[in-house]
């Protein structure tokens, strides 16, 4: 498998502070494939989405879990449900998989839904109080604090 980096094409991206991780670490999957396929959507300054290609699972296939800054889906195979049939061409990719995506500091998953065979999963960027930038004013008739 050819290693190769994405970040020219990330460099507007906001909201994940290695962004670069969080897509090199998706491409490095267990299976070493690209299944399913997924996108990674932004939705604004602070909120993001992951849409995954789930044809053919059901919620019951599908497990997310987030421990720490690591969020992973896992798809698994179920027991075929129609007996006696015999496929002329099998397309639809059912096999088992799993995704793994770093998540930058802040980002939180805020859901998760399956709709229309996609699975989404929406992130937000939720930045503490204390690590927000704040504005400290200028006071031209104060002495320096410093000054004795």
């Amino acid at each position: 498998m050819t290693s190769f980096s994405m970040a020219p094409l990330f460099r507007q991206s906001v909201g994940f502070d290695r962004f670069n991780d969080l897509f090199e670490s998706a491409l490095r999957n267990d299976s070493g494939s690209s299944y399913p396929p997924y996108n990674i959507e932004k939705h604004g300054d602070d909120q993001y989405r992951i849409v995954i290609a789930a044809a053919g699972f059901q919620e019951s296939d599908l497990d997310l879990q987030v421990e720490r800054s690591m969020l992973t889906i896992s798809g698994g195979r179920r027991e075929n449900e129609v007996e006696n049939v015999t496929y002329l061409h099998q397309g639809i990719a059912q096999r088992a998989f799993k995704l793994s995506f770093r998540l930058a500091d802040h980002i939180e998953v805020k859901g998760a839904a399956l709709n229309n065979g996609l699975l989404n999963i929406d992130l937000v960027r939720v930045v503490p109080e204390e690590a927000k930038p704040k504005r400290i004013p200028i006071n031209a008739e104060q002495r320096p604090a410093l000054e004795g």
